[in-house]
């Protein structure tokens, strides 16, 4: 009877909240520009929160697991005004935070990563799609979640070929970004079978974008500018820099569809997105934030659910020993996709399948079917590992 009680106190006592363990403290920063992209559209302009409000519902998902294993997370956002040093600002979020999701550009994101290397602070690029920073310039202390330029070049063109439409023209514009879209559109015709039959540039001249005869020089300008082609299927424009590609679809002079940088486009994620219980996440976000998700709110929300599911798995806190789990073999994320993602052990780059939409549809998923591959058909997107240049330090 005695040796009851003395068990029964021990659970009440086990039980009182009081002197309960403290939860495990799990801080993500957030480290990303302020003010937001200007788009030929306008019903396409990012949301102030852009990114930031999917990692926002990736903590809120990530302390619902946590309640049950004493786990909490929180999020610190800190966002860098022109002339703001990204080294600095990240240096700053380290010292609370042991894992950073960016949103910066390359050059940026590998000042932060540089500054971060002795402090054990994982970043998590959820922003810049540059191949560079998965090969040559690549960084142990970076995870890459946002898929590269040549992923999504190879999901468009797999679609094209299993489709057939072989024969391009491709539509480059005339600033940086745009002739590396380019370069991997180039990459993933050759790689997969298809023939650019022609190549034009269009040259940013500047200007107002919009103007009151804005429709009218344009619907004169469009077909002449796509005029003369050799016999192709599809034309495909490499415009990252929003100057022209919005204007293409239903002005070029031959009745061709449009893809690449308009019309059918490869993106991460896209609001129309309802399969494999991707509708049940875009309900939650959207009476979260009263919006829809874009690529850059699933990119970060991939994110930071990675330290989430990291940290229940290893019930640890510590970016060590997380960032081993998730370079591991038994690491994987579910991302409403169909099948887990996981990380590319050669450069950090998270496998993921790449959504093909117009706009109003999700029109194909890729790796499309046919394209086969001896460890991972996920791995016919982008730089698969005996072709890599990085060298991970």
């Amino acid at each position: 009877m005695i040796r009851w009680l003395v068990g029964a106190l021990g659970l009440c006592i086990a039980a009182t909240p009081g002197l309960a363990a403290d939860p495990i403290e799990i801080s993500i920063g957030y480290l990303g520009q302020a003010g937001v992209r200007s788009t030929l559209s306008l019903v396409e302009q990012p949301p102030g929160d852009d990114g930031i409000a999917g990692a926002r519902l990736a903590i809120a998902d990530n302390n619902t697991t946590g309640k049950f294993l004493n786990q909490h997370f929180t999020l610190e956002v800190v966002r860098l005004k022109e002339g703001d040093e990204a080294a600095k600002a990240a240096t700053t979020l380290a010292d609370h935070s042991g894992f950073v999701i960016a949103d910066l550009p390359a050059d940026q994101l590998l000042q932060a990563a540089d500054a971060l290397r002795d402090r054990g602070t994982l970043l998590l690029n959820a922003g810049a799609i540059d191949d560079r920073l998965r090969e040559e310039d690549c960084r142990a202390n970076i995870i890459h979640v946002a898929p590269t330029r040549s992923m999504l070049a190879d999901a468009l063109a797999q679609y094209l070929v299993w489709k057939q439409w072989k024969r391009w023209v491709l539509v480059v514009g005339s600033h940086d970004r745009d002739r590396l879209y380019a370069d991997a559109l180039r990459r993933a015709a050759t790689r997969f079978g298809a023939k650019i039959v022609q190549e034009k540039t269009f040259e940013d001249s500047g200007g107002a974008r919009r103007s009151d005869s804005g429709v009218t020089l344009i619907q004169r300008q469009m077909p002449v500018f796509t005029q003369q082609a050799p016999a192709y299927d599809v034309l495909v424009a490499a415009d990252e820099s929003e100057v022209f590609a919005a204007y293409l679809p239903y002005r070029t002079w031959d009745p061709r569809p449009v893809a690449g940088s308009a019309g059918l486009k490869p993106t991460s994620w896209d609001a129309a997105h309802d399969q494999w219980g991707a509708i049940q996440l875009q309900n939650r976000f959207q009476k979260m934030t009263s919006r829809r998700m874009t690529a850059l709110d699933m990119q970060a929300w991939t994110a930071a659910r990675m330290v989430g599911e990291a940290a229940a798995r290893t019930n640890s806190g510590d970016p060590k020993r997380l960032l081993e789990f998730i370079k591991g073999p038994d690491f994987s994320v579910a991302a409403f996709k169909g099948q887990p993602l996981t990380l590319r052990d050669w450069n950090l780059q998270l496998r993921q399948p790449i959504l093909l939409a117009d706009g109003r549809m999700v029109v194909s998923v890729s790796p499309q079917e046919g394209f086969l591959h001896q460890v991972s058909e996920l791995d016919t997107l982008g730089v698969d590992r005996p072709e890599t240049r990085c060298k991970l330090h």
